[in-house]
């Protein structure tokens, strides 16, 4: 368990941190979107174009990895959102940001610190490849789906080809596609890049952690709890399982790499839907509810899985 708690523990501390700031009103609520919007489009994109242009094509692209984890998302993604229709009505945009809330994993800001820590720094490639999936598909998805449901009003022709202009020309897609395609070419990144990257890059995690702090004072966590008590269930045991049955059955991945996509689909909700939601001005509250409480559940749970690898 301490491998977990080890990296669980400073997330929800600099949640709090953010929370006191804003309770004992040395920042307000316009910090927490202002914080947003530096990770957004500052502080995000130089770490995820870092994590792809400094790893081999021939490591990221494991596909039975990539089918396995992606297929796991998305399989819990759609009937979740299904689900939501009819038992949490919301518009198109908020049905989306509820799945991505729902199978979201924080592989950057927990998964590879994680694997670190437990496994040491040779065996973070789950963890990357994971991080390079949620970067380029997952997010891209996202923010399609959302752009899509905000064009009431327009042709849907109109409507798709804004969405993925959208996509195509968001940080958030740019900046990983930008790393594959540096990697591709065989280049040495620049000392000077790379070091600007990795300065910007680390300010993302505590800033996103401490705007979502600072923006649940004064929102009450019961709001929408039924909703957010089942994405937090398919999150840390839906999804790993489901994660765990392609593994072995459909893809037959191997122990390790079958440990390592496992452990990346049982991780809490990441940091990132929260700022998607935030962005938009969708599911706000009920993203960053979710991320809290799938984080501090996430103590037992992972650490039931280590335990479990650990012994088969």
């Amino acid at each position: 368990m301490s491998a977990v708690v080890d990296v669980a523990l400073p997330v929800f501390a600099i949640m709090l941190a953010g929370f006191l700031a804003g309770r004992f009103r040395i920042l307000g609520e316009a910090s927490s979107e202002a914080l947003n919007a530096f990770v957004y489009w500052f502080a995000l994109p130089p770490i995820l174009f870092l994590s792809t242009a400094t790893v081999p094509l021939s490591d990221v692209f494991n596909w039975p990895f990539i089918w396995t984890f992606s297929i796991g998302m998305l399989a819990v993604a759609g009937p979740s959102m299904l689900i939501a229709k009819f038992l949490f009505p919301n518009s198109f945009a908020g049905l989306t940001l509820h799945g991505l809330t729902t199978v979201f994993a924080n592989t950057g800001y927990m998964g590879i610190p994680l694997f670190i820590a437990a496994f040491g720094p040779d065996g973070t490639l789950p963890a990357v490849i994971a991080t390079t999936i949620n970067s380029v598909l997952i997010i891209g998805l996202a923010v399609l789906f959302v752009e899509m449901g905000q064009g009431s009003g327009r042709s849907p022709v109109r409507v798709f080809g804004g969405a993925i202009r959208a996509v195509v020309t968001g940080p958030l897609f740019i900046a990983p596609v930008a790393g594959i395609l540096w990697s591709w070419s065989g280049l040495d990144l620049p000392v000077a890049l790379a070091n600007f990257a990795a300065l910007m890059g680390a300010a993302s995690g505590p800033c996103a952690l401490f705007a979502m702090g600072l923006f649940l004072v004064g929102k009450p966590l019961s709001a929408g709890a039924t909703e957010v008590g089942w994405m937090v269930a398919a999150k840390l045991f839906v999804q790993p399982l489901l994660t765990w049955w392609l593994a072995v059955a459909v893809f037959d991945l191997g122990s390790e790499m079958t440990r390592g996509v496992v452990l990346m689909a049982a991780l809490p909700t990441g940091a990132l839907s929260f700022v998607i939601a935030q962005k938009y001005g969708i599911f706000v509250q009920r993203s960053s509810a979710a991320i809290l409480i799938s984080t501090v559940l996430s103590v037992v749970t992972v650490s039931a899985l280590l335990a479990w690898f650990g012994t088969n």
